[in-house]
């Protein structure tokens, strides 16, 4: 099975190194204990420091609860699930009514900032070791695309947010808010060199690196919410034309262990599995969605508006690879455990996120704790096709935005649609991506939010963020400041 340029990730996590100041946000206790003078010396350092970049996009702070509160339960696809009172606090991201001072606002905020330090730890002393220059071009590559990973998530999270990039100026930057365009810029410029020198692929023993594919899907998402609509479409052309993804034929199989790093994963988070190794399998991304009483805990789960919406679309495929329900079958046949009707918390049938449902073959030929080894998908082949389509469609091009969109929608088999409205691509890039971390984002970028979460509590000119950490602003003595309404 894969698990290739994660092996070396324990060992990567010696290079924690922090920022020399007393109050910041960016100080992390390191977690090895090699001396910051021994390190970043040889080449084999220089790896390192990126890995532990890559491994920590896998810690519970950046995968579990704090992603699942941030980037999925204020949206119309999910919610808080598993038993009555069981992490309430998740109600509060559900329902918009989370305060500065929520562990997870604080979490998410920091495990990300955590992330961008790691990567500038990098970038700022990769010069000092004897790093070949062709290894260092590709090393300063693979920093950058993760270091706008990092920002991409906390600008969209939280709007106007420090910006650090420079260790010597590490204190004064992590102390003021910038406007969130100059956030963007930063980011555009990272994966706009990440895309010109990242490699198209790599070998087997680095696959899941970061590839110019991925840097220039990344990069058109972010034109997305910029509304550079011909550099979105220019860049996904670039992909598509590139022949190195396709879309798989089966939508359940993408999701489940073997088909980690097929040919439509553009970039997913590398967590490896060895049997019994507890310091390398340990990512809770699948586990506390997995069905309660069952290896797993029953939070984040999907609701009966997106149900409806599979429905109304007449979209089986998707609906039953991303809906497991208690008691009946899966794709693969399995039938779902869990706790019984009426026992999870809103709703009546139990159910639950099925793009991460660890199968019982899995369990059994890997253990039950095989979840914890279970790649996190970021970015898809379908979501390139679908960013091509909207892209097109709203700079005018609708025949060009039907044959990417028809791609996808060939594959869930449903019809095609001559002519797309923009309406119609986003929701399809609801039934696509549903679980996976998008839907609140896209509502909001597409001024929908306030329609669609109206119900759940939503209000303008509030909730299209999300509270800056209480502990931030106090830990900076007021410099940076609070957003409107909390």
């Amino acid at each position: 099975m894969k698990r290739n340029i994660l092996k070396t990730i324990v060992l990567a996590f010696a290079v924690l190194l922090i920022v020399s100041c007393e109050e910041s946000f960016l100080n992390f206790e390191p977690e090895g204990k090699l001396p910051e003078e021994e390190f970043f010396v040889t080449e084999a350092h220089a790896e390192q420091a990126v890995n532990a970049a890559y491994a920590h996009m896998r810690t519970w702070s950046q995968v579990a609860f704090p992603l699942y509160a941030i980037q999925e339960m204020p949206s119309d696809n999910a919610l808080k699930g598993s038993a009555v009172g069981d992490a309430a606090f998740l109600n509060d991201y559900v329902y918009f009514t989370v305060t500065p001072n929520e562990g997870q606002v604080s979490d998410y905020w920091s495990s990300r900032y955590k992330g961008v330090n790691l990567c500038n730890q990098v970038l700022s002393n990769i010069d000092k070791t004897n790093t070949s220059e062709a290894k260092k071009v590709r090393l300063i590559a693979e920093a950058k695309f993760m270091r706008a990973f990092y920002y991409f998530d906390l600008v969209r999270a939280y709007g106007d947010i420090p910006l650090v990039v420079n260790l010597d100026d590490a204190v004064a930057e992590a102390s003021v808010r910038v406007p969130k365009a100059d956030v963007y810029t930063q980011i555009v410029n990272d994966l706009t060199d990440a895309a010109t020198d990242l490699p198209v692929q790599y070998d087997s023993q680095n696959v899941g690196r970061a590839t110019k594919g991925a840097a220039q899907t990344l990069l058109a998402k972010v034109n997305l919410y910029l509304e550079n609509w011909d550099e979105a479409a220019t860049l996904t052309d670039e992909v598509i034309s590139s022949g190195q993804y396709r879309l798989m034929d089966d939508f359940w199989g993408i999701f489940r262990i073997d088909g980690e790093n097929c040919a439509e994963s553009v970039f997913e988070i590398q967590c490896p599995y060895d049997d019994g190794d507890w310091n390398l399998t340990n990512c809770q991304n699948a586990e506390p969605q997995g069905p309660r009483g069952d290896y797993g805990w029953g939070f984040n789960v999907p609701t009966d508006d997106l149900a409806n919406a599979y429905d109304e679309a007449g979209d089986t495929i998707r609906k039953n690879a991303t809906i497991i329900y208690f008691g009946k079958e899966a794709p693969n046949g399995d039938v779902i455990g869990g706790i019984g009707v009426n026992e999870m918390e809103g709703v009546s049938v139990p159910r639950y996120n099925g793009k991460v449902y660890s199968t019982m073959q899995e369990r059994e030929e890997l253990g039950w704790w095989c979840s914890w080894g279970a790649n996190v998908r970021v970015l898809r082949y379908a979501e390139v096709l679908l960013i091509n389509a909207e892209a097109k469609a709203r700079s005018g091009n609708p025949s060009g935005a039907a044959t990417s969109l028809n791609m996808v929608r060939q594959r869930a088999g449903l019809p095609e649609i001559s002519n797309p409205s923009v309406e119609q691509i986003v929701n399809e890039r609801r039934l696509e991506l549903a679980m996976e971390g998008d839907r609140f984002f896209d509502l909001v970028r597409t001024g929908q939010a306030a329609s669609k979460l109206a119900s759940n509590g939503f209000k303008t000119g509030v909730n299209e963020v999300f509270p800056v950490p209480q502990n931030i602003i106090d830990m900076t003595n007021g410099t940076i400041t609070q957003n409107s309404g909390y």
